[in-house]
């Protein structure tokens, strides 16, 4: 043998090493470990041997006993102070004086062990903690690390890099086995092969055959099974197709014994089929022990109290919950034979019994209870077809004549002519039902109507559904002179009748009349009810919040009655008028709105804003003639109105009219001077380029107004238009001496200083106004973006989380903070953003911009529409809007967000101020503006 000896052989033994451990070959047992086979009855060797000791177990007992009384002197039982554990005296009786001492001795112990227990228990304290100082746990010294973690966002904890794993690449990714099918080929191949032989035997020569006189059979002289088989004759090559149609064939006669063979339908009944598979599903997701308990504890409940109908129903439910439908129909029916006057059990037992069954329960249920209302309506539901409800219902209505709901399931089902008798009918045996006398009169003529609405109204005089009926009925009918006074009498005859007017009720019953369009019948119950309840001092409040209500149901015509009434008995209130005014432009047509305004300001002459809104509906509807005739009366009636004035030379202006609104100005500047009177002239004079007169009566103006900004503004912007650098600083710089307080101000300072390339210059001028106007967002946002444009972004961080600091609650800093970040933090600094402000525009504007640029179409579409309805005067919030649309909507939603903002006319919104007043653009409308706006805007946020 040229083996390799084993490299361990002569070696000693490993540590720890145990022969025959591995192969579980360890633990051997003798004959000396067992003892000696002998039974303990057998008796001993020595045949002197005394009593008590001549049997093995006798002597076996007794070296036991030996054992017991020996003292335990391993080294476990052994202590230093006590020795080996145990009493001395253990095997002495226990007495009274032993008792005695030992409670002496345990006081003693006690007394002692108390005496510096404080100080023991310091010290102990001490060295513990000096241990713990000294030797931390690991949870101690990751404490400060664990609390970090609150800091942590979601995305930074989900970019942490998963643990690598250190398996190799076999054990990381396992091949999967591979079963590749094996040819029809590679069998008939190896059949062939098989059959190859190196001798003949002699035998096979003597008939020719294989061991047979009969050829052609193998080893048997009888066709039969493995003769005509699989092999194809002559050859020994397997045959695929007779396999193919032998399966075929197997499968046939299984169908065959499922299927009929007459008709060719399934023997299998689908609806069990699909019951049993049903009944395999566990369908109640509790314990089953739970389940046990109640079916004992209802088993029980049954047997005590078996005419108790809640005890067969519950017992139903139970089952059929637990899949065992079955069991839960016996146990019904079980319960309609022990409560056969219990409507609920028979119609469980119905609900649970399938089609057909559950129309003989019904049936069995009429009989024995030919009163119950349920019983009928379930038996009508039970049948498919129409005529046979109708008689069912029929036959119910002969038991119960006086059920209101058997009447309306019956009339429900009846053609209109049908159902105008039964009604009739109904109403004689139901004469107290408000419903059926209220069917009956809509479908009767004019005439017969008001006969059975007068007939309802004597048999039920307290229901006020009847008297707006009526009054519906003869506004219908074009008698709306009436309505007011069936109002008015239904108020009184209900009073008279002990019924209390609930003011909500009626004024809900206005608004459904509202919008089945009976107008005057809503009007003339808002008046009559809307006085009702109400204190004399909280009148106006009240129709207000009332008239809102009915804006906010869309019962537009129950609030124009408000505002109607509302004006009658304030007809002197200027906020009534504005508050009737603005309803009508937001819900009216422009002829009401004139209307109201005419009266208005013949009530309200000193009411500015009234005469204003009316010639701006004239002038919006081109009737500029109109507009100037109102504006006229308007100065009759307010003498040096600045308002007027203005509005006046706006529409001058507008219309062309330049000379007509330069001689408007001049006389306002002589009769009503006002720094607004000076700015509009000098803006005339700028946008008309007439620089050298604006320049002129800005110098005049600001002679009278040095502290109106504005005016200081423009004075600056005209001369950077006019390229006169130095100028424009002077202007500005004079101006921040006389407003140091004027953000706007500093804003244009900083930006010229930019622009001729200042940049040191412009951040010393807006560190200077953040020490004038601290706490102040427009001006840490310029320093931000100062920084920015000049390609420091590490210092424009800086800067803006300062500003944060310092402006937490700002949405303009948020919004612009949230856009600095890299794309993967913006979605956590927006959910910052939101905590702190989280009704602000501008945030709602980045976070939907934020959608936007994530191509979420549509969660972006919603944050926009949040923002304008949030703030609709922000133009900004437009723009995107219609920004977004353009690239993302429809020209239905593009149109849409046009008109609403031409509505809302926005004024304010950095971008939108930019656009709409550049002297270029001053006679723009909002729509071309928000346009314009738009295609500045190049979304590479």
């Amino acid at each position: 043998m040229n083996k390799k000896k084993k490299p361990f052989l002569g070696m000693p033994a490993p540590l720890g090493y145990v022969p025959g451990l591995g192969r579980g070959a360890t633990g051997f047992t003798t004959r000396s470990d067992i003892g000696p086979a002998r039974d303990a009855n057998d008796p001993v060797d020595d045949r002197h041997a005394p009593p008590g000791k001549r049997t093995v177990g006798d002597q076996m007992k007794k070296s036991q006993a030996a054992d017991d009384d020996d003292e335990d002197l391993n080294d476990t039982n052994y202590d230093e102070f006590n020795g080996y554990a145990g009493s001395l005296f253990s095997s002495g009786p226990y007495e009274k004086d032993d008792e005695e001492a030992d409670a002496i001795y345990a006081a003693l112990d006690k007394r002692m062990d108390e005496r510096r227990k404080e100080r023991r228990e310091q010290r102990e304290k001490e060295e513990i903690e000096k241990y713990r100082m000294e030797r931390p746990k690991i949870q101690q010294q990751f404490s400060d690390l664990k609390r970090k973690l609150a800091e942590v966002t979601e995305e930074e904890w989900l970019s942490i890099p998963e643990v690598g794993d250190a398996r190799n690449k076999r054990q990381r990714n396992p091949r999967h086995e591979k079963l590749t099918p094996v040819p029809d080929s590679f069998f008939a191949k190896h059949l062939q092969t098989g059959e190859n032989h190196t001798s003949v035997d002699p035998r096979q020569t003597q008939f020719g055959g294989l061991n047979t006189p009969y050829p052609g059979g193998l080893n048997t002289p009888y066709p039969g099974g493995m003769t005509p088989g699989l092999m194809s004759p002559g050859t020994g090559e397997l045959d695929m197709r007779k396999i193919g149609q032998a399966r075929n064939t197997l499968m046939d006669m299984r169908l065959s014994q499922v299927s009929d063979s007459v008709s060719g339908q399934t023997v299998v009944d689908p609806k069990g089929y699909l019951t049993d598979l049903n009944s395999m599903i566990p369908t109640h997701g509790g314990d089953i022990n739970d389940i046990k308990k109640a079916r004992l504890l209802l088993k029980s409940v049954r047997e005590t109290n078996p005419h108790h109908p809640p005890a067969w129903i519950a017992s139903a439910r139970l089952e059929e919950v637990t899949g065992k439908l079955q069991v839960a129909r016996n146990l019904i029916m079980k319960g309609t034979e022990m409560c056969p006057k219990s409507e609920d059990v028979w119609l469980e037992a119905a609900r649970l019994q399938p089609g057909d069954t559950a129309k003989a329960v019904v049936a069995q249920a009429v009989r024995h209870l030919p009163q119950s209302v349920r019983i009928y309506i379930r038996a009508a539901e039970l049948e498919t077809d129409i005529r046979a409800k109708k008689r069912v219902l029929r036959k119910a209505l002969e038991h119960v004549p006086n059920s209101v709901r058997l009447w309306k399931a019956a009339v429900e089902l009846e053609e209109p002519e049908d159902a105008r008798i039964m009604l009739s009918r109904a109403v004689e045996c139901c004469p107290t039902s408000v419903e059926l006398w209220l069917a009956l009169a809509r479908l009767e003529t004019y005439e017969n109507a008001r006969k059975v609405l007068n007939k309802a109204r004597e048999n039920i005089p307290t229901d006020r559904h009847i008297w707006i009926t009526a009054a519906k009925l003869e506004e219908a009918n074009g008698n709306t002179q009436m309505v007011e006074k069936i109002i008015d009498r239904a108020i009184t005859s209900l009073r008279a009748n002990g019924v209390e007017i609930n003011r909500e009720q009626w004024i809900q019953d206005a608004e459904e009349c509202d919008k089945a369009g009976s107008v005057a019948t809503c009007q003339a119950v808002m008046r009559a009810v809307i006085g009702i309840g109400i204190e004399e001092e909280d009148r106006k409040h009240t129709w207000m919040e009332d008239a809102d209500s009915c804006v906010a149901h869309s019962a537009l015509e129950c609030a124009r009655a408000v505002y109607a009434h509302a004006l009658q008995v304030f007809p002197s209130k200027k906020s009534v008028w504005l508050r009737a005014a603005y309803f009508e432009k937001n819900h009216g047509t422009r002829e009401s709105l004139e209307a109201l305004l005419q009266r208005a300001v013949a009530h309200c002459p000193k009411a500015e804003v009234l005469w204003l809104m009316g010639a701006k509906s004239k002038w919006l509807a081109g009737d500029v003639p109109a507009a100037r005739s109102i504006l006229a009366l308007a100065f009759q009636a307010n003498p040096n109105s600045e308002e007027i004035w203005l509005a006046a030379v706006k529409l001058e202006s507008e219309n062309n009219e330049y000379e007509r609104a330069r001689r408007l100005l001049a006389k306002a500047r002589s009769s009503a001077p006002t720094a607004r009177v000076f700015m509009k002239s000098v803006k005339l004079e700028w946008v008309l380029g007439n620089l050298a007169a604006a320049q002129e009566l800005c110098e005049e103006a600001l002679k009278h107004y040095e502290d109106f900004p504005k005016l200081w503004m423009m004075r600056g912007q005209i001369e950077e238009q006019e390229e006169l650098m130095e100028k424009a600083r002077e202007a500005y710089n004079q101006g921040l001496k006389k407003c140091p307080h004027s953000t706007p101000l500093w804003l244009l300072l900083s930006r010229l200083e930019e622009k001729v390339g200042q940049l040191t210059r412009a951040r010393a001028i807006l560190e200077k106004s953040r020490l004038k106007n601290p706490k102040n967002p427009g001006l840490w946002l310029e320093s931000v973006r100062l920084e920015y444009r000049a390609g420091l972004k590490n210092i424009a961080g800086t800067l803006m989380a300062k500003a944060l600091q310092e402006c937490p609650s700002s949405g303009v800093l948020w919004s612009e903070a949230i856009f600095l970040e890299a794309r993967p933090q913006r979605k956590t600094k927006s959910v910052d953003a939101l905590k702190k402000c989280e009704h602000d525009p501008h945030v709602l504007l980045a976070v939907a911009k934020l959608f936007w640029s994530e191509r979420k179409i549509t969660k972006a579409r919603e944050w926009f529409h949040r923002t304008v309805k949030i703030d609709s005067d922000l133009g900004d919030a437009w723009a995107f809007f219609y920004k977004f649309e353009l690239q993302h909507g429809t020209e239905e939603q593009r149109e849409e967000v046009r008109r609403r903002c031409e509505n809302a006319e926005p004024r304010h919104g950095e971008l939108w101020c930019a656009t709409s007043k550049d002297i270029a653009n001053w006679q723009r409308k909002i729509g071309e503006i928000l346009v314009l706006v738009a295609a500045r805007i190049r979304n590479t946020f």
